[in-house]
């Protein structure tokens, strides 16, 4: 996964465990790609300022992951349930019974919401 990917994704489980200041950096650097420059002139520290809190940052948010694990037992759902979503289309395209049809399409109405 690309490393921007995954510094969002990271920002969005545990971003609020991180200090005001490198929450809102890497905000800014990942997903408002602004330049070290730019948020430094944002935040009045120097650029070298910034790429401290960036590192400590993401440094954070790594840490967290590993303990918690949150991010990968929610990419593991999301691949489950598209696992499953599959498998209902395949069993609906091979299904002639109007009830079943019925109870696979609100299934995968449910399933879709969560993914």
């Amino acid at each position: 996964m690309d490393k921007h990917i995954q510094i969002s994704m990271l920002c969005q489980i545990y971003g609020k465990l991180l200090t005001k200041k490198q929450y809102s950096a890497l905000i800014d650097y990942y997903n408002n790609d602004l330049s070290l420059a730019e948020i430094a002139e944002n935040h009045h520290i120097s650029r070298q300022g910034v790429r401290d809190l960036l590192l400590k940052g993401e440094n954070k948010l790594f840490e967290y992951e590993e303990k918690l694990g949150i991010m990968k037992k929610i990419q593991k759902q999301e691949k489950q349930i598209q696992t499953i979503l599959s498998q209902l289309s395949e069993i609906q395209d091979n299904s002639s019974d109007k009830k079943i049809e019925k109870i696979l399409n609100e299934v995968q109405k449910e399933l879709s919401v969560l993914v």
